[in-house]
């Protein structure tokens, strides 16, 4: 049943951390593209390409970061069109899209460098109402990205790297005020371009700012309803893995001492394993 899940049929809990991200890139996205702070987990647009869109649909980032959304359409047989801010993850998702084509994909590959609250005006104009699938999450907290390094011979101090999105002018930066206005302006665009029944799959999950937690899902409802999208469903997509019944945690370093500093501190915090899955329609 796990398999069967995983593989793209319907159900509240997606079971996409079967295996660890690393596995999921390893020969499918470039070495240097793995740098960015905010992947999304590979199975998570695959499970959702499979379920809401057939062979030849499009499907749109518009946060596209380095293109695992394109990536996973174009070896599905779909256009993956993707928009991102940083013209650094643009350079990679472009090598990503270019290895995957090398590699015999199916589908088409695109991507643009803008930024997406203004998105009707960055996709040509024949691509507007002929979106099936958005798929996005909106870039929040810094706590649970990057990557841990222990340099020097006697492995030195702990640090982390590569858990910057770009320049201080990104939607991640911000308030959260300021994230729910943008991110706002982004699904009202992407419902610009979507085909009417279409479906946009937004992930996120709460995260601490200065010890507040800040429901960054309901957020998200929240803004798709406000940029005049239908609330559909609301899932879960396990970043975890589960194995005869039990949980295999694939929490980062930092996730982990977080977590151990509050309980130590008192404060009763638990390690989350999932991403939440909101599922929006066009009308």
């Amino acid at each position: 049943m796990a398999a069967l899940l995983a593989d793209g049929y319907l159900g509240s809990v997606w079971l996409t951390g079967q295996a660890p991200s690393r596995d999921l890139r390893r020969g499918r996205y470039t070495p240097e593209s793995l740098t960015h702070p905010g992947k999304m987990l590979p199975t998570i647009p695959r499970y959702a390409i499979r379920t809401y869109t057939n062979p030849g649909d499009v499907v749109l980032d518009p946060m596209a970061g380095i293109g695992t959304t394109i990536i996973e359409a174009m070896r599905l047989g779909r256009d993956g069109i993707g928009v991102e801010y940083e013209a650094e993850w643009v350079t990679k998702a472009a090598d990503n899209i270019h290895h995957t084509v090398q590699a015999g994909a199916p589908g088409r590959g695109e991507i643009y460098h803008g930024d997406s609250t203004a998105l009707p005006s960055l996709l040509p104009a024949s691509l507007h109402g002929q979106v099936s699938l958005v798929i996005t999450s909106p870039p929040y907290g810094s706590s649970t990205h990057g990557h841990v390094r222990t340099p020097g011979p006697r492995r030195g101090k702990v640090r982390k790297i590569n858990h910057k999105y770009g320049s201080v002018s990104n939607l991640a930066y911000r308030s959260h005020g300021e994230l729910a206005d943008g991110f706002t302006e982004i699904l009202a665009g992407c419902r610009a371009v979507l085909r009417p029944g279409g479906h946009a799959v937004v992930t996120a999950r709460p995260y601490r700012r200065h010890g507040e937690l800040i429901d960054i899902p309901g957020m998200v409802v929240a803004a798709g309803v406000n940029a005049g999208l239908e609330l559909v469903e609301e899932c879960i997509a396990l970043i975890c893995g589960v194995r005869d019944g039990l949980i295999i945690p694939r929490a980062s370093f930092f996730q982990q001492k977080n977590i151990r500093d509050a309980i130590a501190t008192g404060d009763p915090q638990w390690l989350v394993q999932h991403e939440d899955v909101v599922i929006l329609r066009a009308l």
